[in-house]
């Protein structure tokens, strides 16, 4: 069995608790998002406390992008719909540079494209497409970053998702996630399992208007691979050693690594 593919048999994976066959997976995924797309910035501050905005700012910062790049510089986040990491990143350059927002979810990219539309004279720009984490409508070699946060983990096929990250990254460039991961801290553990199942799921029925996408997000949190072996997962797609950076206590998880 490969590393992001069927878990539970043969053409099967999982979409939170429950097992289904591979190809149906992706649509499943799409009408969560669908469902969620208006209020899904809304929900994760909800949900997190706000902490999702610190996680995001030590992604950007520890990625540390250049202020003033001097060659043409190209970033590419998939599953970033909103603009959340795009727009981060794009405020730490001056020019020279462009961030490629990639994500399978019409929905999403129409609420990060009219986020987009509202910036205050960007200097770097930032372009919303369509395309697949699996089958990325980029040329090899074209990006300098890849970045995914709270992506990967709705994605098919990792094993595909990790190959296509490092097909399309240049020799040196850098692949960056930020997930949720494993808390690691006695009674945290319960009480972050007890928020989980028992609060989020109502929290999105009162303020998106439908608890079972959010049930669906708690559930594949725990189904995702620990640290450990989601950085096994990434040196086996052809990156260098992966390094990682664990966040609140384990809630979330920053995994980086260069492609050699």
């Amino acid at each position: 069995m490969k590393a992001g593919e069927a878990k539970t048999g043969t053409g099967e994976t999982s979409f939170g608790f429950k097992t289904v066959p591979l190809e149906d997976k992706q649509g499943l995924v799409n009408t969560v998002f669908d469902q969620v797309a208006s209020r899904y910035d809304i929900m994760n501050d909800v949900m997190s406390a706000g902490l999702h905005r610190l996680w995001k700012d030590a992604m950007v910062s520890w990625l540390s992008p250049p202020h003033h790049p001097r060659a043409p510089f190209r970033v590419l986040d998939v599953a970033g719909g909103t603009g959340d990491i795009a727009f981060r990143i794009a405020r730490r350059m001056d020019g020279n540079a462009e961030v490629v927002v990639c994500d399978i979810n019409p929905e999403m990219l129409l609420v990060g494209a009219e986020r987009n539309r509202r910036r205050l004279r960007p200097t770097t720009p930032c372009v919303f497409t369509a395309g697949n984490a699996e089958v990325l409508p980029l040329p090899d070699r074209s990006v300098d970053v890849y970045t995914i946060a709270f992506g990967i983990r709705n994605v098919t096929r990792r094993d595909k998702a990790l190959a296509e990250a490092h097909r399309v990254l240049k020799r040196g460039g850098r692949f960056m996630c930020l997930e949720f991961s494993k808390v690691d801290l006695p009674i945290m553990d319960k009480v972050y399992d007890a928020y989980s199942f028992n609060v989020i799921p109502p929290m999105g029925q009162m303020i998106a208007g439908d608890g079972e996408p959010y049930r669906y997000l708690v559930e594949s949190i725990r189904t995702f691979p620990n640290p450990g072996r989601f950085a096994a997962e990434i040196e086996r797609a052809g990156f260098g050693p992966c390094a990682v950076r664990m966040l609140s206590g384990g809630v979330a998880a920053i995994h980086s690594a260069f492609k050699l």
